[in-house]
């Protein structure tokens, strides 16, 4: 049986490193690193047996050097439609045959990344024919005076608003709005836990998914998860609300309908207004819920 060191030595002389071997990868004519070309390739062979966990590995991280997130349209406080924006990845096909190309031809010193397109999954065209017909509503009120609290509610609103949930779908609040932290803008305000009043970062978002809850179940969309506080709270009916934690209780619902809904959400003065739209072919059944608080 061959010793390691003379396995490792008999491959080196098959494959020796060295700058010959190396390949330059570009984009748009730009050097951004340097390979091997036998890095993605299993040792002790003179087959192209690619290692794919090697291989994915290294693209991924190319990938979130060079490509561009889509940007999805939405409709602007003013009601009107602002366009999407495509962006571009990596197309892995062309990728790896390249590299397998190389792994024969090692006189080609440069490897120009593939490009693909990528296209935002909500443009123009789809929001202009979802935002027709209303089929849930919920308007809660909250005091203004309370800025932490209120900015909390604006910025949790902002996150959800002009999303789109495709049939069958499954919306997560917290998976949409993200973890709330300073980073992104949230301020400390009371919550409640374990029953008691505290202070904590993003104090105010379960206003934001209570409203939520009561819009969708307004829709008679199917309810997945949902949990209430631990004692009533005074902007929503007893029993109607939906408390969320990051490392805790999630709203969550599925779009059981054969057509696209439009979640649109926003603060105007003391009231957080959320609406669900859909368009003209949408069969529903909408459920009568309870108002809020006067």
């Amino acid at each position: 049986m061959l010793k390691l060191s003379w396995i490792l030595t008999i491959f080196l002389a098959a494959h020796p490193v060295n700058e010959a071997n190396d390949i330059a990868i570009t984009k748009d004519g730009v050097s951004l690193t340097t390979i091997n070309r036998y890095d993605f390739f299993h040792p002790y062979s003179d087959l192209p047996i690619m290692n794919n966990k090697k291989f994915n590995r290294f693209l991924y991280q190319l990938n979130q050097q060079v490509s561009t997130e889509p940007k999805n349209a939405y409709i602007n406080n003013k009601g009107q439609i602002i366009p999407e924006k495509p962006g571009s990845e990596i197309n892995k096909e062309a990728f790896a045959k390249e590299l397998y190309s190389i792994f024969y031809q090692n006189n080609k010193p440069t490897l120009e990344i593939p490009m693909n397109t990528a296209y935002p999954k909500v443009d123009s065209e789809l929001l202009s024919n979802i935002r027709t017909v209303r089929i849930g509503r919920y308007v809660t009120s909250f005091n203004p005076g309370n800025k932490n609290r209120s900015f909390n509610i604006k910025l949790a609103a902002e996150a959800i608003n002009n999303y789109v949930v495709f049939p069958n779908e499954i919306f997560s609040f917290n998976k949409v709005v993200g973890k709330r932290t300073k980073q992104k803008g949230y301020l400390k305000a009371p919550v409640i836990v374990k029953g008691e009043y505290s202070e904590d970062i993003g104090g105010g978002i379960c206003q934001v998914s209570s409203t939520l809850f009561n819009a969708v179940d307004n829709a008679g969309l199917a309810i997945i998860q949902r949990f209430s506080h631990s004692k009533d709270v005074s902007y929503i009916p007893p029993g109607r609300d939906a408390t969320v934690s990051w490392y805790g209780p999630d709203f969550v619902f599925k779009n059981k309908y054969q057509q696209p809904i439009l979640i649109r959400a926003r603060t105007m003065g003391s009231l957080l207004i959320i609406n669900l739209y859909s368009s003209d072919g949408i069969q529903y059944k909408p459920k009568n819920i309870p108002p809020p608080p006067k």
